[in-house]
């Protein structure tokens, strides 16, 4: 029978988890307390990818005073080797009695098998303490874990009665300065940031973090035809790119991409366009945990209608154009019924704009 204490300590490994927010992908934010005799003895958490593991930091951290003491893991110690020995052989050699998982890892290679270790090492195993915030922690983790595939969130900028741009096409700035600064933050906490030819022809964007710490994620661009022009800005700075072209584009032109740096990856056409769940399905397969859709119009129409998004962000200014080039283009919605619910909102105000956060429903 679980107490308030207990509750206190996976809180606590819940917050060191967050710490690491954005530095660890592909693997999950882990958080882990060792209390002896009522007291919180060692503490740890997983710093960054391929350092070692919350759990044998906590361990450490606990200073020798283990044998018989309990372990708070926010999810199921791994049991294989990895970059790092398997933590579940640290927490038997360590002498813990009995051990609470907040939830069970997706990973196969996981999945039991680091309970029943820990179990038939005669130590007691609790699992589902605080289950609902862990699994929404490590919410990008699972989705990949379980689908192959990247958690994607949609990042719209528009004003209020839905614009992304002006009639001319001027879209700078809608946002206010604080909605752009969240915008670099969201940059930093994901693996990948994609967008469109059309925005990169028109915009000529870095799509790097700048205006908060936190590291450089992949470019990922949708460039059927592979006009992707040779001196672009984000072929020429620090961070990675992975082009994304169909078999009909130039040879010629994917050679001389390739020669700059770029990743490109040749993809069947489908009716001048590209696949979206073959574009997700290769980032998942590459590692790309979290994937930021920053496009314009037709990209983010194109992630709707294909029920390829699993967030959606929107900044909306209190502007009004009347008549401009509008967020979202046709999803094919013939009845009001038919409409994409989203759900589990979210609303902040940020500086001169409001944020809101939503889920598309199924």
């Amino acid at each position: 029978m679980t107490t308030e204490k207990d509750l206190v300590y996976m809180g606590q490994a819940l917050d060191l988890a967050r710490k690491a927010v954005g530095r660890i992908s592909p693997n999950p934010m882990v958080g882990s307390i060792v209390v002896q005799d009522g007291s919180v003895v060692g503490r740890g958490y997983y710093h960054e990818y391929g350092a070692q593991h919350a759990e044998p930091q906590a361990l450490l951290d606990a200073s020798g005073q283990t044998r018989g003491a309990v372990m708070y893991v926010t999810l199921e110690p791994c049991c294989h080797q990895g970059k790092t020995p398997p933590c579940t052989n640290a927490i038997i050699n360590a002498g813990i009695e009995s051990v609470y998982i907040a939830m069970v890892d997706p990973d196969p290679r996981v999945s039991g098998k680091g309970i029943e270790q820990l179990r038939a090492a005669g130590i007691s195993v609790d699992i589902g303490l605080l289950e609902a915030e862990a699994q929404d922690l490590n919410k990008t983790y699972i989705h990949h874990r379980k689908s192959g595939n990247p958690y994607v969130s949609l990042k719209l900028a528009q004003t209020l009665d839905g614009c992304i741009a002006a009639q001319n096409g001027s879209s700078k700035w809608i946002s206010g300065k604080a909605a752009r600064e969240r915008v670099h933050l969201m940059r930093s906490r994901v693996d990948a940031v994609l967008i469109g030819i059309e925005t990169l022809l028109k915009d000529d964007p870095q799509l790097t973090v700048r205006h908060v710490d936190g590291r450089q994620p992949r470019r990922v661009i949708l460039d059927s035809l592979a006009r992707t022009p040779i001196n672009a800005r984000l072929l020429t700075n620090e961070a990675p790119t992975t082009i994304f072209v169909s078999n009909k584009a130039s040879s010629e032109r994917i050679e001389e991409l390739r020669r700059v740096g770029a990743n490109v990856m040749v993809m069947p056409d489908d009716n001048g366009r590209i696949r979206l769940e073959s574009v997700k399905y290769e980032l998942g397969k590459s590692g790309i945990t979290t994937l930021l859709v920053e496009g314009g119009r037709q990209v983010a129409t194109s992630f709707l209608r294909e029920g390829a998004v699993d967030n959606i962000t929107f900044f909306i200014s209190p502007r009004l154009l009347g008549k401009g080039i509008s967020s979202v283009g046709d999803l094919k919605i013939n009845d009001l019924s038919e409409a994409l619910v989203l759900e589990d909102w979210n609303v902040e105000v940020l500086g001169e704009d409001i944020l809101i956060t939503a889920t598309p429903q199924n």
